[in-house]
């Protein structure tokens, strides 16, 4: 069952091998699946006598001595090696006991087993001893070999090249007393234990060993060993030097921690300092990062790498000596690189550059730029590598890297490393620079978008306060609006769009112009939220809706009409928080009014509260984004705005402040919109009610009652006017309307007008025709009056005219 393997078993014989092995000194046979002999070799003629001629193409069981191993192939089933021995027939009959050791090779080709075997095997000499000894001399690993008082006997030719001292020198040294560090005090406690637990110790070791440039890394092994009779004579060091994949593994680490520490924020400035601080002091002693001027403003810089002079603004710095004593540049100013500079050289070449720092190189910076020259001499700068930032095809500025405490200089795989954490910051800093453009766009749309001044009523005094949000969140879409409506009435409205950014802002707008035209026809709360919630559907159901960024587009909103002669407030809400009230008392308490669901939703009815209000009742509007803050559950944010309203404030300027500093310690994650307002009251001097029969004659009466009360008012220059609109609004209910008919003067800011009737029909204004007997009272009345309206009661119609009054 041993043979000779052919060339295909063996493979090509290696350059040189017929001249230092002996081929034919191993016998190697070959069987296949069956036991049938394939392949026979000289060393296995030179054991069993046989020739290849005799043996291949049969059962190989014939060549076993044992019958009862016949079956020998069978048994090794499942196995992918076997050793152990046999008892073989020679060709001349007599029994030969051997070793084998065999081997399974499965594959697509083939399924058989190769078994080699030792034709002589080699018995020990008095030389092995000297042979060993050679071995362990010539290895190509780092050993030393100590007895049990931790003393060197032998070290190999590699110890003696990595100490710089021969063997001689230092037989019956300690470690300690070789390598003086704290590292060899540990090796030496690991020598102690191996020799006390007969166990293997590893460790590893940093040491910055004499005659050799850099620190070294060194994974080293201390075997305990015994004699024959198992007694523990010494310990055989051995060291391996691990340091360049210990570099590797750092430069790793470095890139990893570079991921995740730069772009922790959307601040430039803040990502730039990211940069250089993740690169001290594992990378380098000094790090500045400067950008070109232009990018600040989040504008793109000129396409192209900048050639010649190049100014630069220093963002961010870094340095492993306290205060960055090494700047010459401060932080946020702008300074002029010439040509010959190592950063405009850089950006010029669009690549990394490195530097050694010479006396010739010092010499001509005295020239350009001698305060850098300085300091370059005094802190001992001696190389610098400086690496472009660039990011989606822009040149945004550069990075540059310096050592001076260190003192190995930048090389090769330093540049490929400063090269892979830049780009990382590149990107990060082109994404704020983008971040800082949208925003800035998104909070010139907003403010462009939000009442700049509150208009003039005088039903409510009114403060208000927007906070944006923080940079990481990003502009969203709150507002808040007051509308004035007929009456003297008032609208405040609070409302916050999903999501941030530009298209946040943009549908912010959209929602606020609609409420403004909705208000304008009057419609109360509930209705108007209604129509709000079917202009969203349409704006996320349209093709050209301006979707926000998951998609969708969703708001909350809250709105609320207060009449400053019935002192009564309605109040409707979309899933916005609902308002506190501070009665005049100082008791404060949180409005319950129906959530109704979040506009987008669609189907699903909203429901108003009414309530009255006494004179000097405050009303707090606001947006999630002043309670809801990160870190802290939104009852807390309630509680805290409860305790804020209880002390009482006659400025509503300071109460808004008091929320706000109170509400919100840091910027706030989400916008803020606030609205306070505190309710005025028309007492009866300020308002005239008369019913009016339905009768054509009662329009004189009450055309008389009307300019009797303006005489009161001190306002004869309106009798003329208000004679023409009384007479035309009291004559169409009474002819075109039912029954109660009331009409109401309301002296304010301005004077107004109001007929009411039972009738929802509401009047158009028309031009009449040049023969027409009527249909010219409206269209007087819209021209002689500041304007002019109806609205629906639930009994009804008012219809309104009011007039400007000259100012006192």
């Amino acid at each position: 069952m041993i043979g000779s393997a052919s060339a295909r078993d063996e493979g090509p014989p290696s350059e040189g091998s017929q001249e230092h092995a002996d081929e034919a000194a191993t016998a190697r046979v070959v069987v296949d699946g069956r036991g049938v002999v394939t392949a026979w070799n000289e060393g296995a003629r030179r054991l069993l006598g046989y020739r290849a001629c005799e043996v291949v193409g049969r059962n190989g069981a014939r060549l076993l001595a044992d019958a009862a191993h016949t079956h020998v192939p069978d048994s090794l089933t499942g196995l992918r090696r076997w050793s152990g021995t046999a008892t073989l027939l020679h060709r001349d009959g007599h029994r030969l006991t051997v070793g084998l050791l065999a081997h399974h090779r499965a594959n697509d080709a083939e399924d058989d087993w190769l078994l080699v075997s030792p034709v002589a095997r080699p018995a020990p000499t008095p030389e092995d001893d000297a042979f060993v000894r050679r071995s362990f001399t010539q290895a190509p690993y780092t050993m030393a070999l100590y007895d049990t008082g931790l003393r060197l006997r032998w070290a190999n030719a590699d110890m003696e090249r990595v100490m710089g001292l021969p063997e001689e020198e230092m037989r019956g040294l300690r470690v300690t007393e070789i390598v003086l560090d704290s590292e060899s005090e540990r090796t030496e406690e690991g020598m102690r234990t191996a020799l006390e637990t007969g166990r293997l110790q590893e460790l590893g070791a940093s040491l910055h060993l004499a005659g050799h440039e850099r620190e070294s890394v060194w994974s080293v092994s201390l075997v305990p060993v015994r004699d024959s009779d198992g007694r523990l004579e010494g310990v055989l060091l051995s060291a391996h030097d691990v340091t360049e994949q210990y570099l590797a593994r750092q430069r790793l680490v470095l890139v990893d921690d570079a991921s995740l520490r730069i772009g922790s924020t959307l601040d430039l400035p803040r990502t730039a300092q990211e940069l250089a601080d993740v690169a001290v002091p594992r990378f380098a002693d000094f790090v500045t990062v400067d950008l070109l001027p232009a990018i600040e403003g989040g504008e793109d810089p000129p396409e192209g790498a900048p050639h010649g002079p190049v100014m630069l603004r220093r963002v961010a710095s870094q340095s492993v000596l306290e205060g960055c004593p090494e700047t010459v540049v401060q932080h946020g100013t702008v300074a002029a690189y010439p040509e010959g500079s190592t950063a405009a050289r850089c950006l010029a070449a669009g690549r990394p550059i490195i530097e050694h720092i010479t006396p010739a190189a010092l010499e001509e910076l005295d020239r350009t730029a001698p305060q850098r020259a300085e300091r370059m001499r005094r802190f001992g700068f001696h190389s610098v590598l400086a690496v472009p930032m660039r990011a989606r095809g822009l040149t945004l500025g550069v990075a540059t890297f310096s050592r001076h405490r260190r003192p190995k200089r930048f090389a090769q795989d330093d540049l490929l490393l400063g090269q892979e954490i830049t780009a990382r910051a590149a990107v990060c800093i082109d994404n704020a620079r983008r971040y800082t453009r949208e925003r800035d766009t998104s909070l010139t749309l907003q403010n462009s978008l939000l009442p700049q001044r509150l208009p003039e009523q005088a039903a409510l005094d009114v403060a208000s306060r927007y906070l944006p949000a923080s940079a990481r969140a990003g502009v969203g879409g709150d507002w808040f609006d007051v509308i004035p409506l007929s009456g003297a009435r008032v609208a405040l409205v609070v409302g916050d769009v999903v999501g941030h950014g530009v298209q946040a802002s943009a549908t912010m707008g959209r929602l606020r112009t609609a409420v403004r035209t909705l208000a304008d026809v009057d419609l109360p709360p509930d209705e108007l939220l209604t129509h709000l919630d079917d202009l969203v559907n349409r704006l996320a159901g349209g093709a050209d809706a301006m979707a926000l960024l998951d998609g969708d587009i969703g708001a909350t909103c809250l709105y609320a009409v207060y009449d400053p002669v019935s002192r009564h407030c309605t109040i409707a809400r979309a899933g916005h928080p609902v308002p506190a009230l501070v009665a005049p008392d100082g008791i404060v308490e949180f409005i319950d009014v129906p959530a109704g669901p979040p506009l987008g939703l669609g189907g699903l009815p909203f429901e108003s509260t009414e309530l009255e209000l006494a004179e000097g009742s405050l009303l707090v509007l606001y947006t999630d984004g002043l309670v809801q803050v990160r870190g802290h559950d939104i009852d807390e944010g309630v509680a805290s705005m409860r305790e804020v309203l209880r002390r009482p404030s006659g400025d509503l300027e300071a109460t808004c402040d008091a929320l706000l500093r109170t509400l919100l310690v840091d910027r706030p994650s989400d916008d803020v919109a606030l609205l306070v307002a505190r309710t005025r009251a028309l007492d009866a001097s300020h308002v005239a009610t008369w019913p009016v029969s339905p009768d054509p004659a009662a329009v004189a009466e009450t055309r008389k009652a009307a300019c009797r009360q303006l005489s009161e008012w001190g306002l004869e220059d309106a009798v003329f006017v208000t004679e023409l609109v009384v007479s035309e609004l009291v004559t169409n209910a009474i002819r075109y309307g039912r029954p109660p008919i009331e009409l109401r003067l309301i002296h304010d800011r301005t004077l107004i007008c109001e007929v009411s009737d039972g009738s929802t029909t509401a009047p158009h204004l028309r031009r009449a025709r040049t023969f027409d007997e009527g249909g010219r009272g409206l269209l007087l009345v819209a021209q002689l009056t500041q304007g002019w309206g109806t609205r629906q009661i639930t009994n009804g119609k008012i219809i309104w005219a009011e007039q400007s009054l000259p100012a006192d």
